[in-house]
């Protein structure tokens, strides 16, 4: 076996990325197309061994990926800032992959439009992010603006912090939406709370608050839909 964990001595068909060339990437596990990424492996292993511990890592599933960041990436032998930056590009293709557009300029039509723009970027955070969906008097979108990451249980959410970017973006409406790493959306006391008080202030500067979604692991609760106003 090559310095360095190669695969050099192996059979061509046993090699991950000669067995991606010859069979297509459909015909490899999760691990050698774990390995293909890695490239190299390190001293005293194979860049499949390496590849394997990745996956242990994240609970031998790909999703666990996105839960993972540079340090825990890196903790794994032989992953250093390069390959944990390519694992990490990785997950975050897969999440704009996941995503259908709703970009700017396009009309806000329902609440799936923005569930099926956001699902893949929350479903699997493991702290609460809050966003605010940014739209003009006709309801087409202007931007996403990121106002809060919090805790495992819990966002800080200030009024003056959410309207801020929404009146000097001169937004005519907004839609807030958040995640619950539990996975489960069914809105808490406390969504219900900062929701009435970010509806008042809306009321109050003259933006109109058109829903506030709860995105969960393959569900959501939109505010209005599900009858909470």
């Amino acid at each position: 076996m090559a310095k360095g964990g190669g695969l050099r001595d192996w059979a061509r068909a046993d090699r991950p990325r000669e067995k991606l060339l010859d069979q297509g990437a459909a015909a490899l596990s999760a691990v050698e197309l774990l390995a293909v990424l890695l490239r190299t492996g390190s001293e005293g292993g194979t860049v499949l061994d390496q590849a394997r511990a990745v996956l242990e890592r994240c609970g031998h599933r790909l999703r666990g990926l996105s839960g993972l960041g540079m340090h825990e990436l890196c903790s794994v032998k032989g992953v250093g800032p390069a390959k944990a930056a390519q694992l990490l590009a990785l997950v975050e293709l897969a999440k704009r992959f996941g995503e259908e557009e709703f970009t700017p300029g396009m009309s806000f039509k329902g609440s799936h439009d923005v569930y099926a723009h956001f699902r893949e970027r929350l479903a699997n955070e493991r702290q609460e992010q809050f966003y605010a969906v940014l739209l003009d008097n006709k309801n087409r979108k202007l931007k996403d603006i990121r106002i809060s990451q919090g805790s495992l249980t819990a966002s800080i959410v200030h009024p003056r912090d959410v309207y801020l970017p929404v009146i000097r973006e001169s937004a005519a409406a907004v839609i807030f939406v958040h995640n619950h790493p539990s996975g489960d959306p069914t809105p808490s006391a406390e969504d219900f709370e900062i929701t009435r008080r970010l509806r008042e202030v809306g009321e109050l500067v003259g933006v109109r608050v058109l829903d506030h979604l709860v995105i969960g692991r393959g569900r959501y609760v939109s505010f209005v839909d599900d009858g909470y106003w």
